[in-house]
């Protein structure tokens, strides 16, 4: 169960062009368990998930970051082979992504609360970095943590004048506090937050600290990490991320937790993704949907429900009335004289119209 005295810690695996993953399962925390992430101790990250770190704790709206990421996946695809492309230079996309998205002060903003996984090229050693000077730096320690050797080039970029490439070469889920460290990772495997295979094969591999099952879901996703799918696909790799964090928060009791905290967001999910699903989904949750909401103004209508039948009442009696004068005029003269008589009695049907309250059904 949730202990409110006990704050948690984030780990975003590096994933390449899976970093949709880590929106999707951000997007539902945020959601459905809000105080994991406002209290939260620290972020880790590694080459995408550190991308996807800083720019949270920035303050980024995620469908933002959203559209950021799909238009760098438009730019690769846009090529004939992709990634591969010599035109294609994913270093400096990063680096102007960065410049134009990331405030001043984001220097200021995520030191000491977030870490970014380095592989320090003199030594392999795995190096985590939370202090930062300048914008410049928080820059040049991201590309340095997205930078696979041989894919995004030859020379590896520099950090305070050292040499460092992509951390998923050392560690690509960084924690320092395992038992306090909610890890999200887009493969399946044994982390906190991630897909879950559907096989009886158990075989699971630990690479740099990155649980991979042996499944050819795995291997589909190794790809797609490298050489992007189309914008729908990679959206909804996103969706997969929401379902999955839902289920961490189901299977360790943490919604029910938030339930006694306040309740859940009325957030509505705008996603793209998100979107499609549920129009996709519609004939199967209108009718349900439907009967829902039947049942409930039903429910609501009852202690008004003698009052407002008497009001119908009346209200189609006067409507047979003025379409039997309209149809019928011989009748006109007759309801005329009738309607004299009463008003010279002093009654009017308004007057004995029930008061009660419409429940708008």
């Amino acid at each position: 169960m949730y202990d409110p005295e006990r704050r948690w810690s984030l780990s975003f695996a590096g994933c390449g062009f899976l970093g949709f993953y880590h929106i999707g399962a951000t997007l539902c925390l945020s959601e459905r368990a809000p105080h994991i992430l406002r209290e939260a101790r620290t972020f880790f990250g590694c080459s995408a998930g550190a991308l996807h770190a800083v720019t949270f704790v920035c303050s980024l709206p995620l469908d933002h970051i959203m559209e950021i990421l799909m238009d760098l996946v438009r730019k690769a695809r846009s090529r004939n082979i992709g990634t591969l492309h010599p035109f294609f230079n994913i270093n400096k996309c990063v680096r102007d992504g960065l410049q134009e998205t990331l405030p001043d002060n984001v220097h200021q903003i995520i030191s000491g609360k977030v870490y970014i996984s380095l592989t320090r090229v003199s030594d392999g050693e795995n190096v985590l970095v939370s202090e930062f000077h300048s914008k410049d730096e928080v820059v040049d320690a991201l590309v340095c943590s997205c930078f696979i050797p041989l894919f995004s080039g030859l020379i590896p970029p520099s950090f305070r004048g050292e040499r460092y490439v992509d951390g998923g070469v050392s560690d690509n889920v960084p924690v320092l506090d395992a038992k306090t460290t909610i890890t999200v990772s887009p493969f399946y495997g044994e982390h906190d937050i991630c897909p879950k295979v559907k096989s009886t094969n158990f075989l699971q591999v630990n690479i740099t600290n990155l649980s991979l099952r042996l499944c050819t879901g795995n291997l589909h996703l190794l790809t797609r990490a490298l050489f992007p799918s189309d914008v729908k696909v990679m959206g909804e790799l996103c969706f997969q991320g929401y379902l999955d964090a839902f289920r961490f928060l189901e299977e360790n009791a943490l919604t029910e937790a938030i339930k006694d905290r306040g309740g859940y967001l009325n957030k509505v999910c705008n996603l793209l993704p998100i979107r499609i699903l549920s129009y996709i989904l519609l004939p199967c949750t209108l009718p349900v949907e439907s009967a829902i909401a039947a049942v409930h103004r039903l429910v609501m209508w009852l202690p008004d429900i003698h009052e407002d039948i008497q009001w119908l009442q009346w209200a189609t009696s006067q409507v047979c009335a003025r379409m039997t004068m309209c149809l019928l005029p011989s009748t006109r003269s007759r309801a005329s004289k009738d309607n004299h008589q009463t008003l010279k009695h002093g009654y009017h049907p308004s007057l004995h119209k029930p008061q009660g309250s419409s429940a708008g059904l």
